[in-house]
């Protein structure tokens, strides 16, 4: 079968959560055994998202390649069950570089180098190529922004000549929209949503399908409205509504129909197979009570999609042992002012995290949440900078190394903790060797070798592991390069006080989180039950 492409676009405004739109159909396919590839197109013109701060885009995501992404990735590789690689990332920074690269080089025989027909001939050449090299049964495409903005139309000319030469019934348009609700009238506004498909249609693009996004519920006259006035069959117009978990959405899309759609549209009869395995884990997820709070203790709090893959793994952990999760943000730089009471702050909570980052905002109120947790015996889990924090922690206020610091921050400090070894950026996904059987970490992973995506330039000082050692920190795993990174450290005497140099948040999917998200959170729930216990017996 040759590969049919579903493209979703966004009209009106952002966040309308076309990602996880895309990402929803895509699992749909999947259930009912298709092949399904992802691509995202982003305008912006960064050639990727690792050098904006979280604050701007939500966190960086990292493929198993090395490839630094959008957070959207990591939705579709959630949804999917299995990793994806750069292929599916496009931006207009690196379209952009790419012509201009190849400009110079003499690659264009000294024409002039214009939008159309080289830049948009360049962004066809990359859907190609991911179906040359995935050969997948369906190819979705999710084009960020929104309809209108200047600096995607690139992509939408793109788009609209890719269906010309591919294959005008090889390729589905389908735009998410929003409806408006009028507080004062109570009345639903379509207008935005018209001149959206009006916009679209001026560039060539004629939505087959619609997704409208509202916060109350919609009624059938409103949708046969939509249908009426933007020319798009009824059964071809899908509610996204607002619901407790993103999870949620590939059901509530399959029982509208929207399979049936996409194969009428593509004139392919309905498979084997069934959405039975995915509705059974939403039921599970729907039934569970009770829950058990966390501390996220970083320094991009106002923005949690900066810690999006982190927040959606302790979700899917604490589901797995029948927990909800309620994570408590605390920015850690009010942990660094002289009236902050850490013993209030912290009073109820079951575990603390400190999740990747860099720079030196904040990181003495991080010190200090490291410090808490160790003498007070709080679950403990440190990510990438968290272990890297963890580790000057326990220099300065167990080994007595004073002003002991990363020479990210302190450059000239007297105890180079950590070093910036050879100037390069760890990227992708990486073996570790876990050289301790008699460890927490070997408990968790329960194998001696894992694999795992590295984000990080600055590595341990593997000069001073003798002396932790000798005083109770252990490393427990490194690096497949002869030993030379430190991958995982632990605290023996402690609960459970764990720091990784790499993000398994990265390799947590529904139904299958990574194992140290599963061990924090069990962790988490004993200290719990023993503080149930002791204010019981407190009561008594």
């Amino acid at each position: 079968m040759k590969t049919k492409v579903v493209v979703v676009f966004g009209g009106v405004y952002s966040s309308l959560g076309k990602g996880i739109v895309a990402s929803s159909i895509a699992r749909i396919l999947t259930e009912f055994n298709y092949k399904v590839s992802v691509m995202k197109f982003d305008p912006y013109l960064n050639v990727d998202p690792g050098t904006l701060s979280p604050l701007q885009h939500g966190e960086v995501f990292v493929t198993q390649d090395g490839g630094e992404t959008d957070l959207d990735l990591g939705s579709y590789e959630r949804f999917l069950g299995r990793k994806i690689t750069k292929l599916s990332t496009v931006t207009s920074g690196k379209i952009y570089k790419e012509v201009i690269d190849r400009e110079r080089e003499g690659g264009y025989n000294g024409k002039t180098v214009q939008i159309i027909p080289h830049v948009t001939d360049h962004i066809k050449s990359k859907i190609y190529k991911i179906i040359e090299a995935e050969s997948p049964d369906f190819l979705i495409i999710e084009v960020g922004g929104t309809v209108g903005d200047i600096e995607s139309i690139p992509f939408v000319e793109t788009l609209a000549q890719f269906r010309g030469e591919y294959g005008r019934d090889e390729v589905l348009f389908i735009l998410c929209s929003p409806l408006i609700l009028v507080q004062t009238s109570g009345e639903l506004k379509t207008k935005p949503t018209q001149h959206a498909v009006k916009t679209i249609g001026n560039m060539g693009i004629v939505p087959a399908m619609l997704v409208l996004r509202s916060d109350v519920p919609i009624s059938k006259s409103t949708i046969e409205k939509v249908s009426s006035l933007c020319h798009i069959p009824f059964e071809n117009i899908f509610k996204s509504m607002d619901l407790p978990s993103v999870y949620y959405l590939p059901t509530e899309l399959f029982k509208q129909g929207i399979l049936d759609s996409i194969l009428k549209y593509f004139g392919l009869t309905k498979p084997s197979g069934s959405l039975t395995k995915w509705n059974n884990y939403i039921r599970k997820i729907k039934n569970i009570q009770s829950s058990i709070k966390i501390c996220m203790v970083g320094k991009y709090n106002e923005l949690h999609d900066s810690y999006y893959s982190l927040v959606e793994s302790l979700k899917l952990a604490a589901w797995e042992l029948g927990k909800n999760i309620n994570i408590e943000w605390i920015n850690s730089e009010n942990l660094e002012k002289p009236n902050a009471n850490l013993k209030s702050t912290f009073k109820n909570i079951h575990g603390i995290i400190i999740p990747g980052g860099f720079g030196s905002r904040g990181i003495e109120g991080k010190i200090k949440a490291v410090k808490y947790a160790r003498e007070n015996n709080i679950p403990y889990l440190g990510i990438c900078y968290g272990m890297q924090i963890a580790t000057i922690e326990f220099a300065r206020n167990v080994l007595g190394l004073a002003n002991a610091n990363t020479t990210e921050i302190d450059p000239n400090t007297e105890h180079k903790i950590f070093h910036y070894i050879d100037g390069r950026m760890r990227l992708g996904e990486q073996q570790c060797n876990i050289t301790k059987k008699q460890s927490l970490a070997y408990q968790i992973y329960n194998t001696e070798q894992i694999f795992q995506r590295h984000r990080h330039r600055w590595e341990f000082n593997n000069t001073y592991l003798p002396i932790f050692e000798k005083s109770g920190y252990s490393f427990t795993a490194f690096s497949n390069d002869n030993q030379k990174t430190v991958e995982m450290i632990e605290i023996p005497s402690h609960p459970f006080f764990i720091g990784v140099q790499f993000h398994p948040e990265f390799n947590s999917w529904p139904g299958k989180p990574d194992p140290i998200f599963l061990g924090f959170i069990s962790a988490a729930l004993k200290d719990q039950r023993k503080n149930l216990k002791k204010h019981a017996i407190k009561d008594k």
